[in-house]
């Protein structure tokens, strides 16, 4: 797939959800959801507390573009949406983010990737960290522009348990975009110039997802692929608005 494909074509391009007992057999729900555990990346621990996501491997291909400017937030305002324990709010800080907002729509995903911020970034001059319980832009303050949204969304295309925290943090489908997209646009939220950052797999509807954002006006292209050799394939998508490009789309490509 060519990096710049965009539109009706990217549409076409994109894979077609895995079959059903697939996608359920790839997230069956860890025995330990409701248990505090533990998470290391890059040197850093954190503690995760019973009903806050814990990351995976898609979760890194976002933290890992953070912490090497491949998603630049140096001197941008930030939103990380679906914020969890707080690693790309931390990373964000780390690299001199003007503004971090960490929306979650859980209260206590807000208050420990706040913890969190606070014991491994703190006070940074020239960087403002700004804890956000929403449902994702439904709450969000009024006034505010962003440069770059991040999100890794509970986009699972099948329901694996029903179980409100593993609902929420996995399989709320394809309405979670649409919410995303549409609160988005409608309350124009994108800095001109800015990019959006969607990761999402075969284990959802990937096409109607970026119909979603296409209907809203985006522009959407693929930022990066990933292919686990499992019959996965996981998509970093880039957003942005037609006509406002910046240097990040120059940045990235299909692997």
């Amino acid at each position: 797939m060519e990096r710049k494909t965009t539109g009706p074509d990217l549409l076409e391009q994109l894979p077609p959800p895995l079959p059903t007992p697939r996608i359920i057999a790839l997230n069956r729900p860890r025995a330990d959801q409701g248990l505090p555990r533990h998470y290391a990346w890059n040197g850093w621990t954190f503690d995760v507390p019973p009903g806050v996501f814990m990351p995976g491997g898609t979760s890194r291909m976002i933290h890992q573009r953070l912490l090497d400017g491949d998603i630049e937030v140096r001197g941008r305002r930030y939103a990380a949406m679906g914020v969890g324990l707080g690693v790309e709010a931390v990373v964000a800080g780390l690299r001199g983010a003007r503004a971090i907002h960490a929306v979650d729509v859980h209260e206590e995903s807000v208050a420990t990737a706040a913890r969190h911020y606070a014991r491994l970034v703190g006070e940074r001059p020239g960087t403002a960290f700004v804890p956000v319980v929403a449902d994702v832009f439904d709450g969000f303050p009024d006034g505010v522009l962003v440069d770059v949204v991040t999100f890794n969304p509970p986009a699972v295309s099948q329901p694996v348990s029903d179980d409100p925290d593993i609902v929420r943090n996995v399989c709320v489908g394809t309405p979670v975009l649409a919410a995303f997209f549409g609160q988005l646009a409608e309350r124009k939220l994108l800095a001109p110039g800015g990019e959006v950052f969607v990761v999402v797999s075969n284990t959802a509807d990937l096409r109607g997802i970026v119909g979603h954002a296409l209907r809203h006006g985006f522009r959407a292209e693929v930022h990066h692929r990933h292919d686990w050799h499992d019959g996965v394939l996981t998509y970093i998508l880039r957003f942005g608005i037609p006509g406002s490009e910046t240097a990040g789309s120059a940045r990235g490509g299909a692997a």
